[in-house]
This record gives C-alpha cells, sequence and structure tokens, in this order.
C-alpha cells in the first residue's frame, strides 16, 4: 500500500513542479519518476541543511516536500541540458 500512495505522491509532486518549472513537461511516468527522485532528493538535502517541513508525517506535508525536491532537480536537470 505504501508503494501505491508513494506513487501517488510523486505524480502529483511531479505534475506540480512540472507546471513550476515550465517547459518541463515529461508525461505521466516521467512526472512520477522526478517526483520520487525529488522526494529523496529532498529527504537527504532539506536535513542536511537544517530545514525540515512541520508536517512531514502528512501527505500534504510530502508533497510540499516532494514538489520542492522534484522543482530542484529539474532545475538541476535544465542546467546540465544547457551545458
Amino acid at each position: 500500500m505504501s508503494i501505491i500512495v508513494a506513487i501517488i505522491i510523486g505524480a502529483i509532486a511531479g505534475w506540480l513542479a512540472g507546471e513550476i518549472v515550465k517547459g518541463h513537461g515529461q508525461g505521466l511516468l516521467m512526472n512520477i519518476v522526478v517526483g520520487i527522485l525529488g522526494a529523496l532528493l529532498a529527504s537527504f538535502l532539506f536535513p542536511a541543511i537544517g530545514l525540515g517541513i512541520g508536517a512531514e508525517g502528512s501527505i500534504i506535508g510530502s508533497i510540499i516536500y516532494a514538489t520542492i525536491g522534484a522543482v530542484i532537480l529539474l532545475l538541476i536537470l535544465r542546467l546540465v541540458r544547457r551545458a
């Protein structure tokens, strides 16, 4: 069941990140992958720099966390593609 929730959160976060960082609509599957990778990136990056979201245990907190991580990931991908 947690895998299904992770996929749904990843899809929502990937879609939101795609809307925030225009020009990177990748389709549903890539949105899910970017959202899940963004959540992993955020889970390592934010605690390392001392940031955290108060509602980390909630679905909304997880979506926010994953979206921020996915936006960071998309921005990094944009920089790599330009280089």
